[in-house]
């Protein structure tokens, strides 16, 4: 009967070590895993900022008066541009219109996923309010560039309909 238990002793303690084995692989799985969603987060929030950038820098050719800065931080990689025109009426009396368009991608996070936010304010009334999101793993690219096109176009015209 000490036999027996001795057996069972010793097998369980080659149970554990491989369940621990195997924890610590899945483990190491996961990190490597991680590091790879992150360096590809990176690479598409490097490709989508200069694109973001690219687009908004084109509304003051066609839009004078927008100052344009770069984005990068905690709120994410990007940009924006706005504009402030003030509006003179007689005895003094004048407006104030405020108009911007921001447009990020947002930091890595443990959702693992890739996100597209934009906002869009135009004389004082934010009319555009956009969020997009895919997990890392998963996002298309080509998408992300179509929505930022998209979302400038729409800023554009909503712009347009205003002045």
């Amino acid at each position: 009967m000490a036999m027996d238990f001795e057996q069972r002793l010793k097998k369980a303690i080659e149970r554990g070590q491989r369940r621990g084995d195997a924890q610590a692989l899945a483990d190491a799985a996961r990190s490597v895993n991680e590091e790879d969603l992150k360096r590809l987060h990176s690479q598409y929030r490097l490709e989508l900022s200069e694109h973001i950038e690219k687009c908004i820098r084109r509304l003051p050719q066609h839009f004078p008066g927008f100052q344009v800065e770069t984005i990068f931080g905690e709120r994410g990689w990007g940009a924006a541009c706005r504009r402030d025109d003030v509006r003179i009426f007689g005895r003094g009396r004048r407006e104030n219109y405020y108009s911007r368009l921001e447009i990020t991608v947002r930091p890595y996070s443990p959702m693992r996923i890739l996100e597209l936010s934009a906002k869009g304010t135009v004389h004082n009334k934010e009319l555009l309010n956009r969020q997009f999101h895919e997990a890392v793993a998963d996002a298309d690219p080509a998408r992300f560039l179509e929505l930022v096109d998209a979302w400038v176009l729409e800023f554009a015209e909503l712009y347009a309909a205003r002045c």
